[in-house]
C-alpha cells in the first residue's frame, strides 16, 4: 500500500490544522494506521493511532485532548485534526499502516511497514 501524507502548513498557536493521509494500492480498511512526528534535531516520535476497526485509539500525552484521529474508509483516507496548536508541535508529520487486525492500535514504530512521505507542520508563537 502506498500512502500520501498531506495537509501540512504554517499555523499561528492556537490554530488548527487536519492531516490526511491517503492510501493506493489496497483498501485501507483492514490496516492499522498511525501518525508519528519528528522535529528537528529530534527522533521520530509517536503522536497517534487507530486500530483497523477504528474503535480503538490511543494518543501520546502531548497531544491527548487537542488532537483527533480518524478514518473514512470510503476514501481510503485517515485525518489527524490538530487543534489548539503549539509551537512545540511544529516537526515533519508521518502516517503508517499495517495490516493488522489487532484489537489494539500501535503505537510502536517499528511495527509500521508502510510509510507516507511526511508533511512539514509548522506553528508560529
Amino acid at each position: 500500500v502506498q500512502l500520501q501524507a498531506s495537509g501540512g502548513g504554517l499555523v499561528q498557536a492556537g490554530g488548527s490544522l487536519r492531516l490526511s493521509c491517503t492510501a493506493s494500492g489496497r483498501t485501507y480498511s483492514s490496516y492499522a494506521v498511525g501518525w508519528f512526528r519528528q522535529a528537528p534535531g529530534k527522533e521520530r516520535e509517536f503522536v497517534s493511532a487507530l486500530n483497523w476497526s477504528g474503535d480503538r485509539t490511543d494518543y501520546a500525552d502531548a497531544v491527548k485532548g487537542r488532537f483527533t484521529i480518524s478514518r473514512d474508509n470510503a476514501k481510503n483516507t485517515v485525518y489527524l485534526q490538530m487543534n489548539a496548536l503549539k509551537p512545540e508541535d511544529t516537526a515533519v508529520y508521518y502516517c503508517a499502516a499495517d495490516r493488522n487486525l489487532n484489537r489494539a492500535p500501535i503505537t510502536r514504530e517499528s511495527e509500521y511497514p508502510y510509510w507516507g512521505q511526511g508533511t512539514q507542520v509548522t506553528v508560529s508563537s
